[in-house]
């Protein structure tokens, strides 16, 4: 049996001993019509079902085997093995539940390498299938010969990308006319790590009147708005109280009143205003 050395191993047993060997010379892709990993894929051959694919293929890139590429595996019905021992590799990978959504980058990659190894390790043909039985390369819902009971698998948007791009690419790759699909530096990148890239890096210079800026000269932008918002909002609340104040003086000119009588009018008018403000009337008044 021969094990693709990019997949993880996840030999399912008894199955990977006790099936029958086949000479690969298919290749077909499908969707599993669940989100999941290839660890989970693996699982649930193991757990669930007597059924199998040959591969498991995340939405990541994360790629399992399961059982030799020389061994029958059971997802492709008449295609699986035929009475002259040639049969077809399988893969499953992740899709939505409704088998809708197109192949992620990762996939198609892992799709293309996949393709590559399987034409140079088995000599499947770099052509798309003309029949059930012609040896090369397609989808599952391609010929009724390869599902028991009808299937759209994978689903018209990863047919349209087996045409248009994952196909092409086996054959650019395989006879040398293109490179390796170049890795995308942002992926994996979550929005949380760009959030903390630009956030929560220590590096802007902090507020000079700061109590530890000795110690800690440098702050991160978070700290630097909340700083800000801290101090607006202290500005706001004093501009508040200083206009309550304002207004309550006005207020008792020309009413002969004494000192205490707008003392207590100013008060009133600044606790009004805002939740606390500490303003020294009489030193003002002074």
């Amino acid at each position: 049996m021969a094990w693709y050395t990019r997949a993880t191993k996840y030999e399912l047993q008894p199955e990977s001993d006790s099936q029958p060997a086949i000479r690969p010379t298919q290749f077909i892709v499908h969707s599993i019509i669940a989100p999941w990993t290839a660890k989970r894929t693996y699982e649930y051959w193991r757990d669930s079902t007597n059924l199998e694919s040959h591969f498991g293929l995340g939405y990541e890139g994360d790629l399992g085997q399961f059982i030799g590429t020389e061994t029958r595996a059971d997802a492709n019905a008449g295609a699986n093995r035929r009475p002259d021992g040639t049969g077809a590799v399988s893969i499953e990978t992740a899709s939505n539940l409704q088998g809708s959504d197109p192949w992620t980058d990762e996939q198609v990659e892992e799709l293309i390498r996949l393709g590559v190894w399987l034409h140079q390790k088995h000599g499947i043909p770099l052509r798309i299938c003309r029949t059930h039985s012609d040896p090369g390369m397609g989808w599952h819902s391609m010929f009724s010969q390869w599902s028991t009971s009808g299937t759209a698998c994978p689903g018209k948007a990863r047919i349209k990308q087996f045409r248009e791009v994952v196909f092409p690419g086996i054959v650019a790759r395989a006879t040398g006319k293109t490179d390796p699909i170049e890795e995308d530096p942002m992926a994996g990148i979550t929005k949380k790590d760009i959030f903390d890239a630009v956030w929560k890096t220590d590096a802007i210079g902090g507020p000079a009147d700061a109590a530890d800026h000795k110690t800690n000269p440098t702050w991160q932008p978070q700290s630097i708005l909340k700083d800000v918002q801290v101090r607006v909002r202290r500005m706001d609340a004093t501009v508040k109280a200083q206009s309550a104040a304002i207004t309550a003086l006005a207020g008792q000119v020309g009413k002969n009143t004494d000192t205490a009588t707008v003392v207590a009018a100013v008060q009133k008018a600044i606790k009004d205003a805002v939740i606390k403000v500490d303003v020294d009337i009489n030193s003002k008044e002074g």
